[in-house]
């Protein structure tokens, strides 16, 4: 099981961050997902969510705040299965984004594996995520935010349905 930290990043005005990804071969077979990656030797969950952060945006500038949702999944990806322990943390940033959409190209720290498969990435309204027809990980990610922004984090960590793709 791998053990993967990632972060619901929301911006001044309440947006959420998400990545656009694909399978390599396929860039019609895609969705969108939250930054975030597995654990690396001895790092903590918190020190994880945010070097994956970085990595995969670039951005530094978040104040870290509490695991809001854990879920337990497993999908194909990259020809093979991947099962994982995952924890979604709370963060703020004061950045305002450039452009509604940004290519991979601005996207400094990606791993040989994501520069294939990672399309960009986009900041969502809550009314956006709702309305949306396309793939987003996790599924219930739209009812989710929308909780998030009406009621505050939860007092404690919310265990999500097990998510098998």
């Amino acid at each position: 099981m791998r053990r993967v930290a990632r972060v619901v990043l929301l911006d001044p005005d309440d947006r959420i961050l998400l990545l656009h990804g694909h399978e390599p071969d396929d860039p019609d077979d895609d969705w969108w997902f939250t930054p975030g990656g597995g654990l690396e030797g001895e790092e903590s969950h918190e020190q994880a969510a945010l070097r994956e952060l970085a990595e995969e945006t670039g951005i530094t500038d978040v104040a870290l705040g509490p695991v809001l949702w854990k879920r337990v999944c497993s999908f194909p990806f990259a020809g093979r299965r991947w099962d994982q322990d995952e924890w979604y943390f709370l963060a703020r940033t004061t950045r305002k984004a450039a452009a509604e959409t940004e290519s991979a190209a601005a996207m400094p720290g990606l791993t040989a594996l994501e520069r294939r498969t990672v399309a960009g990435l986009r900041w969502w309204t809550c009314e956006e995520l709702i309305s949306a027809h396309e793939t987003v990980y996790p599924t219930k990610l739209a009812g989710l935010l929308s909780a998030l922004l009406d009621e505050g984090p939860p007092s404690a960590p919310v265990v999500l349905d097990t998510e098998i793709v």
